[in-house]
């Protein structure tokens, strides 16, 4: 149980670390740490009906990051270019670090909207909102990681299963 439980530990801490960040896997990461807390306790504090409610708040988390910069986007009426751009910036981003992560999605927005004819302060317009989008759905993300930590000590320290 005791290498179940720092393993686990480790997880969830280096989730909770990458959860600061837009598109790093920080969710998959804290609820695998969190079913190995639970494997290694014999599922005696954390039961299945823990582990599908934990998991459903992780889904929401890693949906909220996906999609974020793209539909911050389109709530600025971006066109499906500037969408499409969003969205591999995003991905072209992970490559670069921090920096590519943060900025990715506004310059992929700038250039796909761009590209679709706009002029230039309408696609600063739609990179901004983008960026605006991203940075709501790290703050998703960061909500859920915590609240599927918080559940957790929850039902650890409550020591009941449901």
């Amino acid at each position: 149980m005791t290498i179940a439980l720092y393993l686990g530990s480790a997880l969830i801490l280096t989730g909770l670390v990458f959860a600061m960040l837009p598109a790093l896997p920080g969710i998959p990461l804290i609820f695998a740490g969190i079913w190995l807390v639970a494997a290694g306790d014999d599922y005696r504090h954390l039961g299945k009906w823990w582990l599908i409610a934990i998991g459903a708040v992780g889904c929401v988390g890693v949906a909220a990051d996906l999609l974020a910069a793209a539909l911050g986007a389109k709530r600025v009426n971006a066109s499906k270019r500037a969408i499409w751009g969003a969205v591999i910036g995003t991905v072209v981003g992970l490559f670069f670090g921090i920096v590519g992560v943060l900025v990715g999605p506004f310059f992929g927005a700038v250039v796909g909207e761009l590209a679709s004819g706009s002029g230039v302060t309408r696609s600063a317009d739609v990179g901004l909102g983008t960026w605006i989008g991203l940075i709501f759905g790290m703050l998703v993300k960061l909500i859920a990681s915590f609240m599927m930590v918080a559940m957790l000590l929850t039902a650890w320290f409550a020591g009941s299963m449901i």
